[in-house]
């Protein structure tokens, strides 16, 4: 699929969802009965051999268990070390299973409707089609023009999820169109990624023909749902005209390296196994398959997986510990693994000022963090003297697990930083009308600030960048995602200045990066509202270890601080002077031959405020400070080094 067919028909589908949202009486309406007792005792675990009925389209993952699931024969489904790899006990305690019963997501789906009651019908559907997709298109397909969570609660497809066939049964056509609208096939085929497959059982079983295709291999099959495009209403309910990508996460991948190298979503979601593997149970003589994808899909929510273990009986989910135990496990090494390179590094010292940086390098296929937008990292950077006071720290988490120092509308993103308790958190910001944050997703209208980390080869100039912006603050920052200018490192520096105040012998620097999935900014406003679904989640929520999880980590120790600034016997290699200066005029200048390339001017509070680029690599500039009396930081580039220096403007 083409870059330029993917803009595209974004920008159909961005209209086609702009349609009208009209009242919701339907919702309220009296719940419908979807499916039979046998189906309901299926879905339960009470497995009955029962082929898809006429007038339905899909059928729910018990129905799959008996051929792809655990073998006691010890046959199927195994691999060459003899261990279990069976596709439904993977799945079934991943996000996608539990899509349709996550607590949070069905608070959420009701504070939306408690504030906009008007537009429920809509809403619900849009949240339904990818969180509960057999069961809302089910109820398209026989005509309704509401699926609500009151329907979901007695349709038994509807809570399976992201099941089997609401991904086996998506058309070749996928890739063309987001936001939920998804292609289903309606013939009763099923889609897998293996050429010849063995149709008769399926047939005769389920009433289903397994097909051959090559898109069940390919990350378009994730995209309906991956990109979600909202509309705006102000702070009365009244549409703007407006639109809001609430997330993006397949046109973030779309915009980076990782489709011309050919890794898909699959390549780290479904991690392949490279040996071979009878995939059904009960049948001698099946051809072996490979490579084999493991229905893993571990991506970074461990904590709500914690949650709904804890809480599974209430949720009415019939999945054992161990699944969810091991569905954690490889969320964790995903995050922990697969996720950051970082690097700690210091950068020069003096009597009063230390100077590091921090490498952030994204490892994913898409931004980090990516998907919905309460999730976000915190850089954490902490300095410790030889007595064990804590000298400097930011990103630093209270006993609410709130970050210290965080602006209570958004914390802008920072180059430099040279204060405590000033954070640098990766996060997208949505704003409402007033310019706000907002945690209500249909007030969304602004995007007050996105510097997630992009993944590598990610530009502005894609033809997707619509879809997928940086905030202009992440943009200023001259190595956010840029190397000399050139834009697709996957990567960000950050870089901390130090006050040593008059600290003296050895200093031991800590850093480490966080990930939130549910901070606690994005719940406050959402329980100021009272609906079953919204209470039951609080106390789940109040209740659960609300930990941010650990994604990487280094530090640097025993670092000596000089008892006299290096400068009183050497002259430096790199110099700016004079220190103080009445008018503002800076001459820097570099020796041996290192030739300074660039010099950017900081405020006493981190902040980039002028950049001198290109500068032809000479031994010597002159350049002039801000009109603003103060201290400022210079960060010079030279062929060989990054040196920091302090000046004062008088």
């Amino acid at each position: 699929m083409s870059i330029k067919k993917i803009t595209i028909l974004f920008i159909i589908v961005g209209f086609a969802i702009g349609f009208k949202f009209m009242n919701s009486a339907a919702s309220n309406s009296p719940a419908k009965k979807f499916h039979t007792q046998s189906q309901l005792d299926a879905y339960k675990g009470i497995h009955t051999r029962a082929p898809i009925a006429p007038g339905e389209y899909f059928l729910p993952s018990s129905s799959c268990r008996g051929c792809h699931g655990y073998d006691s024969a010890t046959v199927a489904n195994i691999n060459e070390a003899g261990e279990d790899v069976n596709l439904v006990d993977r799945w079934e305690s991943s996000m996608m299973a539990l899509s349709a019963k996550d607590p949070f997501w069905k608070a959420k789906v009701t504070h939306e409707i408690t504030i906009n009651p008007a537009h429920a019908g809509p809403l619900q559907n849009k949240c339904l089609d990818c969180h509960a997709p057999m069961g809302a298109f089910t109820s398209k397909f026989h005509g309704d023009p509401f699926y609500s969570l009151t329907d979901l609660a007695s349709d038994t497809l509807g809570q399976d999820g992201v099941s089997c066939m609401g991904c086996h049964t998506i058309k070749p056509t996928v890739g063309f169109t987001f936001s939920g609208d998804i292609p289903y096939d309606t013939i009763l085929s099923v889609y897998g990624p293996f050429t010849a497959p063995f149709v008769a059982p399926m047939q005769l079983y389920e009433g289903l023909t397994p097909v051959y295709s090559p898109h069940m291999d390919e990350s378009r099959v994730c995209s309906s749902c991956h990109t979600l495009i909202t509309e705006s209403v102000d702070l009365a309910g009244a549409y703007t005209g407006g639109h809001f990508v609430e997330q993006a996460t397949a046109h973030e991948y779309v915009n980076s390296d990782y489709p011309s190298n050919n890794v898909k979503c699959q390549t780290c979601h479904m991690p392949p196994v490279n040996e071979s593997i009878i995939i059904a149970n009960g049948f001698t003589g099946l051809t072996p398959r490979t490579p084999f994808n493991q229905h893993t899909f571990a991506g970074a929510n461990v904590f709500m997986l914690n949650l709904i273990k804890a809480n599974k009986t209430a949720l009415d989910i019939y999945v054992p510990d161990k699944s969810f135990d091991s569905t954690i496990l490889a969320t964790t090494a995903m995050l922990q693994q697969k996720t950051l390179d970082f690097d700690l590094q210091q950068v020069s010292i003096t009597t009063d000022t230390a100077y590091f940086r921090v490498m952030l390098k994204n490892k994913a296929g898409h931004k980090f963090p990516s998907g919905y937008p309460s999730r976000r990292a915190v850089l954490q950077f902490v300095v410790i003297d030889g007595t064990g006071d804590t000298i400097f720290q930011t990103g630093i988490f209270n006993n609410q697990y709130r970050v210290v120092g965080e602006n209570s509308n958004f914390e802008i993103h920072h180059d430099a930083i040279n204060q405590s308790h000033v954070p640098q958190i990766y996060e997208l910001v949505p704003g409402d009308v007033l310019g706000n944050f907002t945690s209500v997703l249909e007030r969304a209208a602004i995007l007050l600030k996105d510097n997630r980390i992009p993944p590598l080869g990610f530009t502005s100039a894609s033809s997707v960048y619509d879809t997928v912006k940086v905030s202009n603050d992440a943009i200023a920052d001259a190595d956010f995602n840029k190397v000399a200018s050139v834009e697709g490192s996957g990567v960000d520096w950050v870089h901390f200045a130090v006050p040593l105040a008059g600290a003296v012998g050895n200093i031991n620097i800590k850093s480490k990066v966080y990930y939130q999935s549910v901070p606690p900014k994005w719940v406050e406003n959402m329980f100021t509202y009272s609906t079953p679904e919204i209470n039951a989640f609080e106390t789940m929520y109040n209740s659960a270890d609300q930990s941010p999880i650990l994604v990487a980590q280094d530090s640097i120790n025993n670092v000596l601080i000089p008892l006299l600034s290096v400068n009183t016997y050497l002259k430096p290699e790199v110099n700016a002077w004079p220190t103080i200066s009445l008018d503002g005029k800076i001459y820097v200048s570099s020796e041996y031959g290192d030739l300074i390339k660039s010099v950017d001017i900081f405020n006493a509070e981190g902040k980039l405020i002028a950049q001198h680029q290109n500068l032809g690599f000479q031994s010597t500039i002159n350049l002039y400070l801000p009109q603003s009396s103060g201290i400022y930081h210079l960060r010079i580039t030279t062929g060989k080094k990054i040196v920091y220096k302090k000046v004062v403007k008088s």
